[in-house]
């Protein structure tokens, strides 16, 4: 039986070719290899590694066990934008029109939340009757009307990946970097895509909290795109403090529809908003510089033309398009409202991402197993960020929330992860390293 001689040969450490992982992928898709056995293998994969050719056949057999979209009737590059994941990153939400409107179709399959990192497609979900469960031919009708959508992976993308990556969950095999690259880029892989921009966050609040470990992965993502035949480009980033000044999911959404309105909010967020968007710009062939691209990603909000993009998704997907123009109104936060406030006076010397991400899974905004649902209307709002200087009684944050237990638990979580020092602090690099 052939699963046999796959897992011997990757339990003694030889390499497989393209049709074994095509056997393994179809497996997981169809449920004709067990759980047990499928478990086998990725144990294998984590303890004797794959190189970048296993990982680019292993990644191309998981995009292939479904459908890929067919954009080829699309002229316009395809470039899409991936982020490993942190405290406060809904960079994606302000991204993808500001692109699309730059004159570049923008696929974006996204993802839910889980732990203490965010999910766009949670985000998205703040905004009333806004549709991210699109079906395969309504995807290809919004990118060919419109240039730009925001889904959740169907049944047809990638479907084997579903399988492994709860098993890889269960199995404790998530941290094996050829496993993580293989999983994200299947399902880039099965948009598409011409292009990829990848957001690899280090820190406290990232999924990879050291840097080098970042920096490995960064490598490995870029050099399996090249032999998948997709461009790259890996931005690495610090997540040891939260991005923005909003943690939480309509909270977020509201947040980056104020920064398309034109609104100057917070100089981190906007930072890598118009950086990772000028590299898409520039990768996809729009502006002879990055310098350039940026300056039109910024051009494309003054002049108010990522916000009505962002107005056409909306309405494609059957959401309130009164959001577009009242985000505070149209999208509601919790009821309760409880304040975080200065002990004393000085800079905050430290807001640890992590420990204000476990805050907000506490307040209910994120969720510790796939299947918990999540709070949409709670969430945080730092009036202060770290290097800040404070004054003693100020308002540091403002929690929302609709269980004012969770909301006592949130605001413990976040004073333990808040510092407050005489010294002002190290400015650090938000934007470390461009790997292409």
């Amino acid at each position: 039986m052939k699963i046999f001689n796959i897992l011997v040969k990757k339990r003694d450490g030889r390499k497989l070719d393209y049709n074994d992982f095509k056997f393994i992928a179809e497996g997981a898709k169809n449920g004709t290899i067990a759980d047990y056995q499928l478990s086998a293998f990725l144990m294998a994969c984590f303890i004797n590694g794959l190189d970048s050719r296993e990982t680019s056949y292993l990644t191309k057999a998981m995009a292939f066990s479904g459908k890929r979209l067919n954009l080829n009737s699309i002229k316009k590059p395809k470039v899409d934008k991936h982020s490993t994941g942190g405290v406060g990153d809904g960079i994606s939400l302000a991204l993808a029109p500001i692109v699309s409107a730059c004159g570049v179709c923008v696929p974006m399959m996204s993802g839910r939340g889980l732990g203490h990192t965010g999910g766009t497609l949670d985000k998205l979900e703040s905004i009333s009757g806004f549709r991210v469960n699109l079906s395969y031919s309504h995807i290809l009708r919004q990118l060919k009307a419109i240039d730009l959508c925001m889904f959740g992976q169907t049944q047809e993308l990638a479907p084997a990946d579903k399988k492994l990556y709860a098993l890889r969950d269960a199995t404790r095999t998530v941290e094996s970097i050829p496993l993580i690259v293989a999983s994200i880029l299947s399902k880039k892989y099965a948009e598409g895509i011409d292009s990829l921009v990848m957001d690899v966050k280090f820190g406290s609040g990232a999924f990879m909290t050291d840097y080098k470990k970042a920096k490995e992965l960064a490598i490995h993502l870029v050099n399996t795109s090249k032999m998948l035949g997709i461009r790259p480009v890996a931005v690495i980033t610090n997540m040891n403090w939260p991005l923005g000044r909003a943690v939480g999911n309509g909270i977020e959404m509201e947040q980056s529809i104020r920064i398309l309105k034109g609104e100057h909010i917070a100089d981190d967020f906007e930072e890598l908003l118009y950086f990772l968007s000028g590299y898409m710009i520039y990768i996809a062939g729009k502006a002879s510089s990055v310098e350039h691209a940026i300056y039109m990603a910024q051009e494309c909000v003054k002049s108010g033309r990522a916000l009505e993009k962002f107005r056409q998704m909306v309405k494609w997907q059957m959401g309130d398009v009164r959001v577009c123009d009242n985000p505070s109104t149209f999208i509601p936060k919790g009821r309760i409202v409880s304040y975080v406030r200065a002990n004393r006076d000085g800079y905050i010397t430290k807001l640890d991402a992590k420990g204000v991400g476990i805050a907000s899974v506490a307040l209910g905004v994120g969720r510790m197993k796939a299947e918990d649902c999540v709070d949409l209307t709670a969430g945080i709002w730092f009036e202060k960020k770290y290097s800040d200087y404070v004054k003693k009684g100020e308002i540091i944050a403002k929690i929302y929330g609709s269980d004012i237990k969770k909301v006592n638990e949130c605001k413990k979580f976040i004073i333990k992860s808040l510092e407050i020092d005489k010294k002002r602090p190290f400015k650090y690099k938000l934007i470390s390293e461009v790997i292409l």
